[in-house]
This record gives structure tokens, sequence and C-alpha cells, in this order.
């Protein structure tokens, strides 16, 4: 059996951050990071579309911890310890230079996650951490001094122990089998499927400012909305979908959904409407694009409203300009189902919150264990969040961990 001071389990983000730091900080102690794969830091690889999307300029704990559905209130504390500020200081000491977007995405400049891959692995053996792969965990054992581990790869020991293998059914079975309660794992980041003539053969468009809501729900979100080949996307949707996972989950991904795409009332849209009427009285409203709306997404809400092309501004009846203003402010999709936003696999579940100690990261029922990253239930909207929640609870679980 191969003797640690200390054992991480998981050779992606947060597992290399917290043995990289955790060795930084006691240069005394035997460092070991299992990992089940041939090689590690996959998600950091394919993360942002291979830029890996490092964090997100957001610089107030309390503002940063509104975009995670699940963590709000436990990462307030652990954000004053380290957040943004801190993951752009850590990189840049290690010559990684971060850029911020207009969206306030964070990539490194070189706009290559193996710019972050590289750097990793480069501390990882300045600070002689044994970074052990094909090593899949079997069993986990607390004794009264240690942790003993059985992996693919043999038996292993150490004091301190530390679980950052992502949303990893099998581990969540493990730490159920020590006493842990799993929240279940359900879907947190994904696109909606619609089948609809409104969108149908215009995928690409943008609406840059809409308003949706989950229909017989206190859920909404607001944002851009793309419309795509199967349905929806961007912010507006992806939001919408983390933080009502698992409400979403509750329906079989079978719902119905209300978007205003004006941002404006009925009666507010409806008033315009008649203005525009009488200011382009002789204008074909399908060819004159309202509200900053696309044009061809305007056509497709112009033909649903039951207006011909050949329609003029004054030809419009009542019913017709009401039908027009519902369309805007209160269309109404079935979403059937749901896609894999590009290559983001996040998932609401994991270790309950209520079994951590979030000043430490260290498990309320274990002495010496502890968690960071998805094991836990916590997740976020894209853009970078989830990456901070690695960064954040692995330097403190490290900071604990090498004392």
């Amino acid at each position: 059996m191969k003797a640690y001071d200390v054992i991480i389990v998981g050779g992606g983000a947060a597992g290399f951050f917290a043995a990289i730091n955790c060795a930084e900080q006691n240069p005394k102690l035997k460092i070991a990071l299992l990992e089940r794969g041939k090689q590690g830091l996959q998600k950091v690889k394919i993360s942002g579309g291979g830029r890996c999307n490092v964090t997100h300029a957001e610089f107030i704990p309390q503002e940063l911890v509104l975009n995670y559905p699940r963590g709000e209130k436990e990462l307030l504390g652990p954000f004053h310890q380290f957040m943004t500020g801190d993951t752009i200081q850590w990189f840049e000491e290690r010559g990684v230079e971060l850029k911020i977007e207009d969206d306030g995405r964070m990539f490194p400049i070189t706009n290559s996650s193996q710019t972050i891959i590289d750097c990793f692995l480069s501390e990882a053996q300045k600070y002689n951490v044994d970074v052990l792969y094909n090593h899949a965990l079997k069993s986990v054992i607390h004794t009264e001094t240690n942790w003993e581990l059985e992996t693919s790869q043999g038996q292993f020991s150490s004091n301190k122990l530390l679980i950052a293998t992502g949303s990893n059914p099998k581990i969540w079975t493990l730490l159920e089998g020590l006493g842990h309660t799993i929240s279940q794992p359900v879907p947190s980041l994904f696109t909606f499927d619609i089948k609809d003539e409104r969108i149908k053969d215009i995928p690409g468009v943008v609406a840059l400012n809409v308003e949706v809501k989950v229909v017989d729900t206190e859920l909404w979100s607001e944002g851009p909305l793309l419309i795509t080949h199967v349905g929806m996307s961007a912010p507006a949707i992806l939001k919408l979908s983390a933080f009502g996972a698992i409400e979403l989950a509750k329906r079989n991904y079978d719902f119905e959904i209300e978007v205003n795409f004006i941002k404006q009332s009925f009666n507010d849209c409806l008033e315009q409407l008649k203005n525009l009427k009488q200011d382009f009285a002789k204008k074909t409203v399908f060819k004159l694009a309202q509200f900053e709306l696309p044009k061809r997404l305007w056509h497709k809400l112009v033909l649903a409203s039951q207006i011909t092309q050949e329609t003029r501004w004054a030809d419009l009846n009542k019913s017709q300009l009401e039908a027009l203003t519902a369309q805007l402010t209160q269309a109404v999709f079935n979403v059937t189902g749901k896609s894999t936003f590009k290559e983001e696999f996040v998932t609401a579940g994991g270790v309950n919150l209520k079994e951590v100690n979030f000043k430490t990261f260290e498990s309320r029922l274990h002495e010496n264990l502890y968690f960071a990253g998805e094991i836990l239930n916590i997740d976020a909207i894209t853009g970078g969040f989830n990456f901070q929640n690695a960064w954040s609870g692995a330097f403190i679980a490290a900071k604990n961990m090498s004392q």
C-alpha cells in the first residue's frame, strides 16, 4: 500500500488546482493525484470551444453568487476568501495572462485551453505531485488515522483526502456508503428543442433582449435568445435551464415557454403599433421590421398574426393588431426536449451542501475528507462561473489540507 500525506481523487480543474496549491503551501507534503482516465483536464480542454473560459469578470462576491442556481448562499463566504481577482493573479504569477471579452468571460490571451493545461502540468511537476493516470477509485475506507483507497492500479493510504471528480455517479455511490447524502443529479445547462413554424428555417437569428418565462411556474430569465436548427439557445435559455433544472426534469422536458421578444407590456406594445399604423399607413407591415427585431424573425411573427405580406399598416384591423402584439410580447412555444449546449456537461446534483463546512470545504461527517468542484451540489450558468467555483473550493481546501 502506497502512503501519502494527501490524496486528491480527480484529475480535472479542481483536482490539479488543489494539488498544486497544497504542494506550494507545504512542500514537505507527499501528494498524489489519482485520475481514472488516460489523461486529465479533459473538461478544461474542451471548455469555451477549446479556449477555456477560465472565469468571469465579476469582482463583487454578492453579485458573483447570483450566477449559481445551487450554491448561491454557500459560496458567499468562500468568494470572500478566493475569487475572480485571486484567480487572475494566480495565473498571471505563473505566466498565463487572461483577457476579458465583451460579455465578461475571461480567456487566456493565447485563446487556447492548452495554455491552462500546460500551466497545471508544469506546476504539478515543479512541486513533485505524483500524477497517476488510469487509477479508477473502487473503494474508500476511513480508519481511525487514515483514509484507505483501493484503485484499479493498487491500494493507497493518506491522512487527508480530497474528492474532486466532478459529476461522477460511481463516486457519489461511494460517498453514500460513507454516510453522505447525494442530491439527485439532473442536467443543468441545455438548449430547448422546439418545433414551430415561427422559428423554422431561420437558424442563427438572434433577438438581443428578450424575457422568457416557463408557463405555470415562477421561472423566468432575460437576455439574448438564439434560434437554432432544433429550437432556442443563448443566455436567456441557458439561464432558464440552469435555474429550472430540477423543475424541468420533473416535467420530462415537456413544457411551454412564453417569450416577450421586445420586453414591453401588451398594452404599451399595442399603443405603439397603433401609432405605427398612422405613421406608416401606406407601407406594408411585412417589410417594415420594428422594435429592432431581426427582419427574418419579424417576418415570421407578422405571418403568424394572420397578416399577409401585402397588408399595409393602414389596413390592419383590431384583431390583427392584437394578434401581432401577442406574438411580440406573449409568444407561447411548446418545448419537447433538450439538447446539450456545445461541449458543456453541467449537472445539478451532488453532495448535500449542509454536510460540508464551507469555511474549509471539509466534510461535516468525516474529519480530513474534503470536496471541491461539481462533486458538490453546486452548479452555475455558462460564462466561466463553474470554473470559478472549482478554483475557490480547491484553493480553500488546499489551504486547510496543507496545515
